[in-house]
């Protein structure tokens, strides 16, 4: 057929590659992680501290803080107690010994790529603002 082209359709492309990348190496656990040892939070509380600081470029809905809050309470990293026991109400996390052991591994982990995409960033800002 005329105007037809063989080639299949490119595969959608995510909207926050870097960011992508993070999140698969560990982002939103150091983040939870970090948020946790500093005091006790709640979910939704962790969603609005991670929007806050990234600007909302890590955007963490429910679908994802409460099944990571989940995984990290059972992997022991976490602990959970509801604010009041009798009803459920917010459910408070604190990070626990492992946890902080994982928070370490984490950052350790991580750090370099959070550097190489802080140089990048940088290196295109210099050259498009420069030039521009």
């Amino acid at each position: 057929m005329a105007g037809r082209s063989s080639a299949p359709a490119p595969a959608p492309v995510s909207g926050d590659p870097l960011i992508g990348d993070l999140r698969r190496a560990g982002l939103l656990p150091l983040l939870v992680l970090h948020y946790l040892s500093a005091d006790p939070r709640y979910g939704n509380q962790l969603m609005e501290l991670i929007a806050g600081l990234t600007g909302g470029a890590v955007a963490v809905n429910p679908n994802t803080m409460y099944p990571l809050l989940r995984q990290l309470e059972a992997q022991g990293l976490a602990e959970g107690a509801w604010e009041h026991p009798e009803r459920r109400s917010k459910r408070f996390y604190t990070i626990t010994d492992a946890g902080r052991a994982e928070y370490e591994r984490l950052r350790a982990e991580i750090a370099p790529r959070l550097d190489r995409i802080a140089v990048s960033i940088d290196a295109i800002r210099s050259e498009v603002v420069a030039r521009g």
